[in-house]
């Protein structure tokens, strides 16, 4: 366990640079999310507005401009051959109002325009879908070696056996009830609408 305070005594800026590595590292990367839009597909001005939200709650050293920059810059490793993200959201990431709307709508935009990038597999769990298990906190698999795991006072980083496994039988249960392609599309752009008319 890593403790949030602990992790971001220094800031923000250095836990990203530290995941950086953890996905360079990585060719097959699975994540689920059912609060935000995931770090990895974020706009910039979602990024400000998330890490901005974070550092008001740990109490935390501004370094927002330098987090955003960080997890922007890694970004590129969703366009490297050989390398798969394959991501799954709750529909409820794509309507929770954690920034302005204008900058919601925009990164929503962003998002569409991962569907059919042949290293993004993104999937989107809608309200209607009939869930295996409940919606809980984001997490990432790297490869089959690593899970990072997200809760509110700290990180879990787990390397185990039994807690891969278990995170792949919660991660592959959600991703079941996904839906993808144009479907997924239909429901980031009715989200998209709802945001520009706020």
């Amino acid at each position: 366990m890593r403790s949030w305070r602990r992790q971001l005594r220094a800031g923000h800026r250095p836990v990203q640079d530290q995941l950086t590595i953890e996905y360079e590292r990585s060719s097959t990367l699975r994540a689920w999310e059912g609060a935000m839009v995931v770090g990895m597909l974020q706009t910039p001005d979602y990024a400000r507005a998330i890490f901005s939200r974070y550092a008001t709650l740990q109490g935390t050293k501004p370094d927002v401009e330098e987090a955003v920059r960080a997890r922007t810059a890694r970004q590129h490793l969703l366009y490297e051959p050989g390398r798969v993200f394959h991501i799954v959201m709750w529909e409820a990431a794509l309507h929770a109002a954690v920034c302005p709307p204008d900058v919601q709508a925009a990164q929503l935009h962003r998002l569409s325009g991962f569907i059919g990038l042949d290293t993004v597999r993104l999937g989107i769990v809608p309200f209607s879908a009939t869930l295996p298990i409940p919606p809980a906190n984001g997490f990432w698999l790297y490869d089959d070696r690593r899970v990072i795991v997200e809760d509110w006072h700290a990180e879990f980083w787990l390397d185990d056996t039994d807690s891969i496994t278990i995170y792949r039988r919660v991660w592959d249960a959600l991703a079941g009830s996904a839906v993808y392609g144009t479907h997924a599309h239909r429901l980031i752009a009715r989200a998209r609408a709802q945001a520009e008319a706020s």
